[in-house]
């Protein structure tokens, strides 16, 4: 098959995962027989530049430029001996290459400590749960934010692991500064870019680019390989798509941009990706049919148009086929481990498969959130049974079992059928995703959740107020959202919280009342990781479209390149900037376990009011009696092992004992011998997760009662009880 196109992520998004976009698009285009070549030219960066040679050049011009002026450069370039010998064998330890390493990495003074090690956690403390490899990615890793920190501060003030010249991407209204710095001699690591992009360029020969722009930091780095091709590959073709110019360039007009790329196309890049393809490579087609463009904005006649010609349907998630990983380094991806703690980690350390159980959001209600986008609007889900083939295709490309589903958020529904589908195939796999705390998380449904290998969930608290919840249209509470983070943390499945602060209307009392919650969330022990973030207006949020409903006053520009963010005036006059380092500071320490007893105003160097919030608020929450009530539909499942069954007799009633053993432990119950043999039955039969239709709670009544009275009488047994404390579930 020739290759005719190539698709980039340019530096930089991840070091332990390859972003997912071109894996999705190459999944889809194998369906179509069309050859493409794919590269995360972030990776390949950061490996060029975190070797020995390299960084070895990188010293000496640092000091031949006489830019070595801060102390902690000086420290650095003092021990530079010391932090180049073992540069190479940190880097293969943290591809999960040399794990006999890690003892040598946590001996005394072996690495060389800067800046980053002056907030070193109690590493015993921190790492006690989680191991000898664990802290020694963490040490690796405050290791190369020093080497990250020197580049900084004597070679380029834009680098960043995760990000590259973050700055000329945000809010950025007008394309001059970009367009500036693009007409600027390019950087170290421009060069290392382009050299590792022109090697690839010269072995795949291909007709069209395109580059997938996720984030504001990706974006310099696209516009300057774009430059590249433009100058030295004139004939090819160069498109950029993905969540940069899906929310930021929906109103692109300056004619400057297309002097770097040919086009750029919104949303779901499938079709207009092969459009594009038949439009570049498949000269001998008719002109109308090579012509046709989906959501593609491109230069006719020196003026910037927008073309949506294609009558074709956008493709169903059903029919994009599975994402290929095929040309990736996998084998080369950096686990990083930033900060002591168990959540953050899975954003950093592993690789993880990604997949998506349902395109959109199925709640698309949030007033802050982009939901007149199609990304978020288009609410899509995909079945079960697809999903796990996906899963096992994917487990057979790359040798991994660990899944990220990148959805907005993951429908309870679909989450139990895809869990009783890997239950079913008996595939051993770990996962998580991201959730919105609704009632429908049950105690049962995690336990399934757990039992199919769901290791944790992520989702958006925002303002633990209900005012605001409501305001925002989050269509949760505070109580609800701490019953949900319950039940998943009872069965194991690690909870991380967004957290919000600075909505439109929100008061000084009311910031301060949300930090209570979130204070007492983390003291009961029902979360486990957090993260405060300030409100930010967009464009497309029903905020952005009508900001007067929120008393707010935006501050537009005129735009002509990225909008998506917009300044505004909070109508209330409260500086909600100043609450930012106390509520950071704050979470940190009680996501370490400790500061519960502090009170709040101690966090915050000016007078805040005192909480109206009853100290055990949350505690309460948790009290709420259990219903007995079941829902005729809800579908029973036993999770466990078939018991060893023992009859016998007493006082002239037969009864049968069943001894259950799980993986930690054993119990028995005993029933009545008819009643127990009748389930007994119903437990190997329908209602085992590997039976292709389970039975409901109706259908189990209904099914008692042939040959018995008083199903209920049964079902809420204490014996029954007991089974319900240990894998029979109610779904």
């Amino acid at each position: 098959m020739k290759t005719n196109l190539l698709l980039i992520t340019p530096p930089f998004t991840q070091l332990n995962t390859p972003y997912p976009a071109t894996t999705y698009l190459k999944g889809f285009l194998n369906t179509k027989n069309i050859g493409a070549f794919q590269m995360d030219l972030g990776i390949e960066v950061i490996l060029n530049l975190f070797s020995k040679e390299t960084f070895s050049a990188l010293f000496d011009l640092a000091f031949d430029t006489n830019q070595i002026k801060t102390e902690n450069a000086q420290r650095i370039y003092t021990l530079k001996d010391n932090y180049l010998q073992p540069l190479d064998d940190i880097i293969a330890f943290l591809q999960g290459k040399k794990p006999s390493f890690a003892r040598q990495i946590c001996s005394d003074n072996f690495l060389p400590q800067a800046s980053r090690f002056e907030q070193l956690d109690d590493l015993d403390w921190a790492f006690g749960s989680m191991g000898l490899q664990d802290k020694a990615k963490h040490l690796a890793t405050l290791y190369l934010e020093d080497l990250s920190d020197f580049i900084i501060e004597c070679i380029d003030s834009n680098f960043g692991f995760s990000r590259y010249a973050e700055r000329l991407g945000l809010s950025a209204n007008s394309f001059d500064e970009l367009y500036a710095n693009l007409q600027e001699e390019t950087t170290y690591i421009d060069d290392i870019t382009l050299n590792i992009l022109d090697d690839t360029l010269k072995k795949i020969q291909p007709k069209l680019v395109c580059f997938s722009v996720p984030f504001p930091g990706n974006l310099y780095s696209a516009f300057r390989c774009a430059q590249h091709i433009k100058t030295n590959y004139p004939n090819i073709k160069i498109a950029m798509g993905g969540g940069f110019p899906n929310t930021e360039l929906r109103s692109v007009s300056d004619v400057r941009v297309f002097e770097f790329f040919d086009f750029i196309t919104l949303d779901d890049g499938e079709l207009p990706i092969e459009l594009l393809y038949n439009h570049v490579c498949h000269t001998e087609r008719s002109r109308s049919e090579s012509s046709e463009f989906k959501r593609t904005f491109l230069l006719e006649n020196g003026k910037v148009v927008y073309k949506n010609n294609s009558t074709k349907p956008d493709y169903k998630q059903s029919d994009i086929g599975t994402p290929d990983y095929s040309d990736l380094l996998l084998d080369q991806y950096i686990s990083v481990i930033e900060i002591a703690n168990p959540m953050h980690s899975l954003w950093s350390d592993g690789r993880w498969n990604k997949l998506t159980m349902a395109h959109g959001c199925y709640w698309g209600k949030c007033t802050f959130c982009d939901i007149s986008l199609d990304y978020i609007k288009i609410y899509e889900p995909i079945a079960a049974k697809l999903l796990v083939d996906r899963m096992e295709q994917l487990i057979s490309q790359t040798q991994e079992t660990g899944f990220h589903f990148v959805d907005e958020a993951a429908p309870p529904s679909l989450m139990k059928a895809l869990s009783l589908e890997i239950i079913k195939r008996k595939l051993t796999v770990t996962w998580w995703t991201n959730i919105r705390f609704e009632k429908n998380f049950t105690k049962d449904l995690c336990l399934l959740l757990k039992a199919s290998g769901c290791i944790a969930v992520s989702g958006g608290l925002e303002v633990a107020s209900d005012r605001l919840l409501k305001l925002i249209d989050k269509g949760v509470t505070v109580e609800q959202v701490a019953q949900v983070t319950r039940n998943f943390t009872e069965v194991n499945i690690m909870v991380h919280t967004y957290l919000m602060y600075g909505y439109p209307t929100q008061t000084v009392k009311e910031t301060i009342d949300s930090l209570e919650m979130v204070r007492q969330l983390f003291e009961v022990g029902v979360l486990q990781s957090g993260f405060w973030h300030q409100f930010a207006l967009t464009a497309h949020s029903p905020i952005g479209l009508k900001p007067e409903a929120y008393n707010i006053i935006p501050n537009y520009k005129d735009i002509k390149f990225a909008n998506n963010d917009i300044d505004f005036t909070d109508t209330t006059g409260i500086d909600h900037n100043q609450f930012s380092f106390g509520l950071k500071k704050s979470l940190f320490n009680y996501m370490h376990g400790i500061g519960f007893d502090l009170p709040l105003q101690d966090w915050f160097d000016f007078k805040i009011p005192d909480t109206s919030i009853h100290q055990d608020f949350i505690y309460d929450s948790l009290e709420t009696p259990v219903t007995f009530n079941i829902k005729p539909n809800a579908k029973i499942v036993w999770l466990g092992n078939m018991p060893l069954v023992n009859a016998f007799s007493k006082k002239k009633k037969h009864l049968l004992e069943l001894t259950f053993h799980n993986t930690s432990n054993s119990f028995s119950i005993v029933t009545d011998k008819d009643k127990g043999n009748w389930f007994l039955d119903r437990l190997e039969t329908s209602l085992s997760p590997y039976n292709d239709r389970l039975q409901s709670f109706s259908q189990l009544k209904t099914d008692f009662e042939t040959q018995f009275e008083d199903f209920e009488l049964f079902w809420f047994s204490k014996p029954m009880l007991v089974l319900r404390e240990n894998g029979l579930l109610v779904l």
